[in-house]
């Protein structure tokens, strides 16, 4: 995540090698360390944020059981469909 932080605030950069950054030209690029330590926590922020939306697709049900259990007309399968949802919603909850 360290490598997006310096690209993201130095466009200029086009390699990273270990810690080091390099323009298109080789010559080494000086950033600020705290400014690029400051850029991955918003990134992993960011990240933490839409994560649950992944997790959820994962484990939701296909919706196919729902779309079943309202062509027979049955109400216990309908509802054992949100249920699983609202489980995996709880296991889930999006960040604040």
């Amino acid at each position: 995540m360290k490598v997006q932080a310096i690209r993201n605030l130095y466009p200029q950069v086009v390699t990273t090698r270990g810690d080091d950054a390099y323009d298109a030209a080789e010559q080494l690029i000086q950033y600020d360390e705290a400014l690029v330590e400051q850029e991955v926590v918003r990134l992993q922020e960011q990240e933490a944020s839409v994560a649950y939306k992944k997790n959820r697709a994962d484990e939701y049900p296909p919706i196919t059981d729902y779309i079943d259990g309202v062509v027979k007309g049955d109400q216990t399968q309908i509802d054992a469909y949100i249920a699983a949802c609202l489980a995996v919603k709880a296991k889930y909850p999006k960040s604040e």
